[in-house]
This record gives structure tokens, C-alpha cells and sequence, in this order.
């Protein structure tokens, strides 16, 4: 099997999972900014990702700057979220001949936070949020045999190993202004910085010869740090004492991201005792021509007594703003290419009584949701699609001031039923399945007995 087989699509050799404070664990983080993670707060994921209509004085909503416009006064809200999610891969191998072998299967741990956000009011009508994520993850091992009968005969077997680590973080400041009662727009700063280390080396087990060679060591670090900007708006369709139905919409400003990449390649002849750390044969830093997408979304919120459901659409332009980028297309002989990207949330939400001071059960929240879509990169021409299937409670708490503890559970899996040919020979494509476990806290002070928003006067 060629080595760009064992690139981009084989699987970590380590069958017992490990933990670590990385997002993502997948061969397919290896390019670009790697497995983009799904906004919003645990409420919001819980029902499948769904905001885009959201207006709620008890959330953070990190999806839509018009929401920010609703924060009462002498208030504000402080969210903290947490995530741990379970990893298992697999992939499908075939023989030279095309027939299916076998599964090659690996599993890992992660667990960090996921957010951490507050919204506070300005003046009447005029609320700010802030928010600081992981916006994309990347995290692989892969390690792999050359399968050259020639380069075994010469030197020895050649075993190549392939490793990526890091986090493009958003920090996100949002305005929303409600003009009239019913419609409210915002506008919000988004920057992203963060850094990615790909690593790759060779370990050479001699057969034959003086045992003299030299082994290589080489980095890429894609470092990251730009401002983009979104705009929102939310139109209340309908509005009263009983239900609200609004209607979200928000734009994302695309353009040149410019991350820089810095490739450091190191040599070393293992048996030559004259030279001291190698030579550093590849110092270089460019600009890469990768670009942030326009992105288009909308969404329909629903809230009752007890009842609350919402849909959202969105549309990335990934491949449109990236159709002459390509990743690696040459070294490892396969295209890995961007592509637009869709995807569909539906959630919903039951609170039986939300002032029922006889039943802690029915103060509860009762969430459920699914999302599905497409990964914004295409390998070999192949898709992957993605497919959640999201659970979660709320717990209310009076703790400092009116505020919740919520707990969400998420199957996802990212998978194509289609294989590859690649120099002849049939590659399966990796299917990736996890489960997420995610804790929020939700603090929210918007009692007039409290003083955080009070000039304090003394004697």
C-alpha cells in the first residue's frame, strides 16, 4: 500500500485509548484548520446546535449578535462549558485486488472546556456578549510501514510517523440593538489565533549493509491570527404572553484568513559521532492562501410555556472561496479539496412548570435534537457526511441569582459510504464515531434586590 494511503487515511497502529486536552482526534484534522467544532452553549447543542432565532434572557447566544439586544436590565449572565468526548475510528482495508480484509480500529480520549461566555446590557434596547472558543481542532498519530520492496532491499525497512497537535481559539464580541420591539440587528468582531504543529519523522531498521543512514525530523507550524466579522438580525414573527416566533438570520464576512506556516526540516546521520543535533536543511515561513467562507444562515425559534423547538440553515462557502487551494495534493498524490458545506439542526425543548414550587421535576428541561451536514473538506472527490443525534437536561439552581446546571449527551459520526482509488488501489475512507459528554453552568443575576448594577452611596 503506497505511503499517501497511510498519510491521509490509515488509522493510528494503538488500539487502547489514551486521554489528552485535545478537541479532536481524526485522520482528517491533518489539513487545513482541522475538525471545526460546533458552537453555542450546552442548551443550544443539546438541541442539536439550534440559536440562530433564539432570544432568551437565560442564554448566552453566541450564534446570532441580534441577541444580544435582549439582556434585561441590572443583569447579566456568566456561561462556562466543559466537554469529554470518547473517539472510536475505523477503517476498511483491501488487498491489491480490491477484496475487503479487514478493520483497522483505534480510540481516544478528550476532555477540555468548550467555552466560556457572559452578556451583560449597555442601555435599554442594547446588550453586549462576549465569548471566547475553540473554533477548530487537530489532533492524529498515524504511523506506517513503507510498503517499497526496493527501499527494503537497499536500506531496511522505513517506518514513518505522522503527528498533529493544536487549537484555532474565537474570541467573539457581539452588540445587538433593538430598534423596534419586535426586530432587533447586532453586529460582531470575531478573532481567531491559535497554533497547529504537524510533525512527521522516519525510523529506519537496517537489513543489510554498514547500517549508515540518515534519518529526517521536520515541523509545520500554521499559526493563526485575524479579525472576521458576522451581522445578525431577529424579526419576532409572532409575540405575546403566551408564545414567541422569531425568525434569525445572520451573514459571516469571508476573505483571507493568511495563516503563516513555518517548515523546519532537520537531518542527522545516526552514526556519524562528529555531528552534534543535525542540519537544518528547510528553515522557511509563507503565507498560505487559505480563506475564511461567506457564510449564510437562518433559523426559526419557537417558545411557549412549556414548549420550545427551533430549525436552522447554514451555508459555508468553503469550496466557492478556496477553489484553487489544495492540501498536499502533490507530495502525497491525492487531492484533498474544500467543498460548500450544508448543514440542517432541528432541536426541541419540554419544561413541564417552570414555577411549579411543589416539584422539582417539573421546573426541569427536557432537550433533544439532531444535526446533519457535510465536512467542508473532500478527499479524492468523496464527501464526508456528518450526522449528530444530541440529548440533554436542565437543572435550575438558586445560586446566585436565578441559575442552571446542564448536562447534554451527543453521538455524532463522520463517515462516507464510498472508497477511493488512489494509484490503483482501493482505500477505504476513515468513519469516525464519538460520544460527547458535555457540563454547562449558567449563572444569571436579574433580581432588583441585587447589587452588581447599583451605585453604591455611603455617608
Amino acid at each position: 500500500m503506497p505511503l499517501l494511503v497511510a498519510v491521509a487515511m490509515v488509522m493510528p497502529m494503538a488500539s487502547s485509548a489514551q486521554t489528552s486536552s485535545v478537541n479532536a482526534y481524526s485522520p482528517y484534522s491533518m489539513y487545513g484548520l482541522g475538525e471545526i467544532l460546533t458552537p453555542g452553549s450546552v442548551q443550544m447543542r443539546s438541541m442539536g446546535g439550534v440559536g440562530l432565532g433564539l432570544r432568551s434572557p437565560g442564554q448566552v447566544n453566541t450564534l446570532n449578535p441580534a441577541a444580544a439586544s435582549i439582556a434585561p436590565q441590572k443583569s447579566f449572565l456568566f456561561d462556562v462549558n466543559f466537554d469529554a468526548t470518547h473517539y472510536r475510528n475505523s477503517q476498511m482495508k483491501y488487498s491489491s485486488e480490491g477484496s475487503a480484509l479487514n478493520k483497522a480500529r483505534t480510540a481516544y480520549n478528550t476532555v477540555n472546556i468548550h467555552n466560556i461566555a457572559f452578556a451583560m446590557p449597555l442601555a435599554k434596547g442594547l446588550g453586549l456578549n462576549f465569548s471566547i472558543t475553540p473554533y477548530s481542532s487537530v489532533g492524529y498519530k498515524i504511523k506506517t510501514i513503507d510498503q517499497q520492496f526496493d527501499n527494503w532491499a537497499d536500506i531496511g525497512q522505513v517506518q514513518y510517523m505522522y503527528a498533529g497537535e493544536g487549537d484555532i481559539s474565537e474570541v467573539r464580541v457581539a452588540v445587538g440593538w433593538a430598534p423596534w420591539r419586535r426586530l432587533s440587528v447586532g453586529v460582531a468582531a470575531k478573532y481567531y489565533w491559535g497554533n497547529i504543529e504537524r510533525q512527521y519523522s522516519t525510523i529506519v531498521t537496517p537489513f543489510t549493509g554498514t547500517g549508515a543512514y540518515a534519518s529526517t525530523v521536520g515541523a509545520d507550524t500554521y499559526i493563526v491570527n485575524n479579525f472576521k466579522f458576522q451581522a445578525g438580525l431577529q424579526w419576532n414573527i409572532v409575540q405575546n404572553e403566551k408564545r414567541m416566533l422569531t425568525l434569525g438570520a445572520t451573514y459571516d464576512l469571508g476573505g483571507r484568513l493568511n495563516p503563516r506556516k513555518q517548515s523546519v526540516v532537520f537531518t542527522d546521520n545516526k552514526y556519524n559521532t562528529t555531528i552534534s543535533g543535525g542540519y537544518l536543511i528547510n528553515p522557511s515561513l509563507d503565507k498560505l492562501d487559505l480563506r475564511m467562507p461567506h457564510k449564510f444562515g437562518a433559523g426559526l425559534y419557537y417558545v411557549s410555556r412549556t414548549l420550545a423547538w427551533g430549525v436552522d440553515y447554514n451555508y459555508a462557502l468553503w469550496g466557492d472561496d478556496n477553489s484553487s487551494y489544495e492540501e498536499n495534493a502533490n507530495a502525497q498524490n491525492i487531492v484533498v479539496s474544500y467543498t460548500n458545506t450544508h448543514s440542517l439542526k432541528l432541536g426541541f425543548e419540554y419544561t413541564p412548570r417552570r414555577t411549579d414550587t411543589r416539584s422539582y421535576f417539573n421546573r426541569m428541561s427536557y432537550r433533544a435534537g439532531v444535526r446533519a451536514g457535510n465536512y467542508y473538506q473532500a478527499f479524492g472527490g468523496e464527501q464526508i457526511n456528518n450526522f449528530a443525534v444530541t440529548l440533554g437536561v436542565g437543572f435550575p439552581m438558586r445560586l446566585w441569582g436565578s441559575s442552571s446546571l446542564n448536562v447534554a449527551f451527543e453521538y455524532g459520526r463522520l463517515s462516507s459510504p464510498n472508497t477511493i482509488m488512489v494509484n490503483a488501489q482501493k482505500v477505504g475512507l476513515t468513519t469516525q464515531n464519538y460520544y460527547k459528554l458535555s457540563l454547562g453552568f449558567s449563572l444569571f443575576s436579574a433580581d432588583t434586590s441585587d447589587y452588581w448594577f447599583v451605585r453604591q452611596k455611603f455617608d
